[in-house]
């Protein structure tokens, strides 16, 4: 992700390093952070239906676990929030009052999220059970308005709109309403929006899927695999329609970037499809899989199909050729991943409709191990082809990159980044050794349950607890809920 472009300013690359290693961190967590809340009331609506204690158990935990990763996204998105502003100052002030709702927006529902989490947290032996799902349902919609902010901002600095400019080139007349929902707002949001339900079903699935290789085929670990894992992948056909949407979106409203993600050189007709392939700066290709005439198939379903190429532009107004050739590995990478998902979806739901249950092979349950870190992987090579591929603006042909960077001196942001670094480093592996030590309770309090009445499912989140061995009476209903307290 280095701007090269002649002389680009010293702090250019510091800039953006800091940028795309706290974005690429961050987007590790947002995954959790949309879909978990979704995937843990499903949990919870079912085990309240079914009177089902591995289900209320499972949801009990899941909350807890949301509840951290909420924590830790907080932290990693206010640094992404002021870097924009220190980082980008020239962005920020000249179209902040264009652009800035969206973040005022995932501002609110970032707040309204952290109460909302907090009384279903509380909520747990302490609510009634229908009460407390009810406070529980708005919490998949506040996670939706805080994608919905940032990005309603990013799509607008994909294809800017909402403002007129005036004879020194600043932005005013603005329209709220065209700056929000621009052309390639709606295709971008759902696109995200069913990634991150697929990331979280299968990072989720992915857990209890390791956990029967390792040869727990208890009902716990088959319901807390069944759940997320059919959420994924009910989503994963409809991800491949929308990201078919979202890339023909692209090929009309910001043809150089389409350019970028197919390495293009010149704009033609019965253009071939590279699978992977490197771009020169002489237009030249090497490497890859050459497939001819497809690129003009998928842009416009016929072979005649003209697709601009990246030197309908001149020089200082494209991605250059190692950019396009980022973009389109990253773009080749994230279609690579999603095809093969397709594939282990379309397993899990034929077995599933012919047998009413789920695959039993090892190779099914391998996959789906590895679904989780493949789904992490593509959400981060979806926005390398979105950042990446629109290079150099930063406000798409209104603002590069190098015209909006701070002035502040190379070895100071030099400086800055390592400590940005040394934070995420501690930030990230507190999260691990607490989510490490939730599971080790977990696993104590499910031996000891085994050990004293044969199973470890039939505690139930509401009512008291049932009495361990050797332990003495139970507690009353007031006494704290959950699996991790039975430690």
């Amino acid at each position: 992700m280095i701007h090269l472009l002649a002389d680009p300013p010293p702090q250019m690359l510091p800039a953006r390093s800091q940028m795309a290693f706290t974005l690429a961190a961050h987007i590790i967590l947002v995954p959790l952070g949309v879909a978990l809340p979704l995937i843990t009331l499903i949990m919870h609506g079912y085990g309240l239906r079914r009177d089902d204690p591995t289900a209320l158990l499972l949801a009990r935990r899941w909350s807890a676990v949301m509840a951290v990763q909420f924590a830790i996204g907080i932290v990693t998105g206010t640094v992404l929030s002021f870097e924009f502003g220190l980082l980008w100052p020239g962005m920020m002030g000249r179209w902040g009052d264009v652009f800035g709702l969206g973040f005022g927006v995932e501002a609110w529902a970032f707040f309204l999220e952290a109460v909302l989490i907090a009384i279903y947290l509380y909520g747990w032996r302490r609510l009634p059970t229908r009460t407390h799902f009810l406070l529980g349902l708005p919490l998949p919609a506040a996670a939706l308005l805080g994608a919905f902010g940032i990005l309603a901002a990013n799509a607008w600095m994909n294809t800017p709109r909402g403002f007129v400019l005036d004879s020194a080139g600043n932005p005013t007349g603005v329209d709220i309403r065209k700056a929000v929902f621009t052309p390639i707002f709606g295709p971008e949001y759902w696109h995200f929006v069913v990634a991150m339900l697929m990331t979280a079903g299968y990072v989720v699935a992915g857990v209890y899927a390791m956990g029967w290789l390792r040869g727990r085929r208890d009902r716990y670990h088959r319901l807390g695999f069944t759940v997320p894992f059919t959420l994924a992948a009910v989503c994963t056909p409809v991800q491949f329609m929308l990201g078919d949407s979202i890339a023909r979106q692209v090929f009309h409203k910001q043809p150089v970037k389409f350019a970028a993600m197919e390495i293009v050189w010149k704009t033609d007709t019965h253009v071939p499809e590279y699978l992977y392939g490197r771009l020169h700066p002489d237009g030249s290709i090497s490497g890859g899989i050459k497939v001819p005439q497809l690129d003009s198939i998928l842009a416009g379903f016929r072979p005649d199909t003209q697709v601009t190429g990246l030197t309908s532009v001149p020089a200082d107004a494209r991605p250059t050729a190692t950019q396009a050739t980022i973009t389109h590995f990253a773009f080749d990478t994230m279609v690579g991943i999603g095809s093969l998902l397709l594939l282990l979806a379309l397993w899990y739901g034929l077995v599933w409709l012919r047998r009413r249950r789920a695959p039993a092979s090892v190779w099914f349950y391998r996959g789906a191990a590895c679904a989780g870190v493949a789904s992490v992987l593509a959400v981060e090579c979806g926005w390398i082809t979105t950042e990446v591929g629109r290079q150099p603006w930063i406000v798409y042909q209104y603002m590069r990159v190098a015209d909006a960077v701070t002035a502040t001196r190379a070895p100071a942001l030099w400086t800055m980044f390592a400590l940005v670094v040394l934070v995420y480093v501690f930030v990230f592996g507190s999260f691990l050794v607490v989510l490490l030590k939730m599971r080790t309770r977990w696993r104590l309090a499910d031996a000891s349950d085994t050990a004293g009445r044969g199973a470890p499912e039939t505690d139930n989140p509401y009512g008291p607890r049932s009495a361990l061995v050797g332990s003495g009476p139970a507690p009353g209903p007031g006494a704290s809920a959950g699996g991790e307290d039975r430690s």
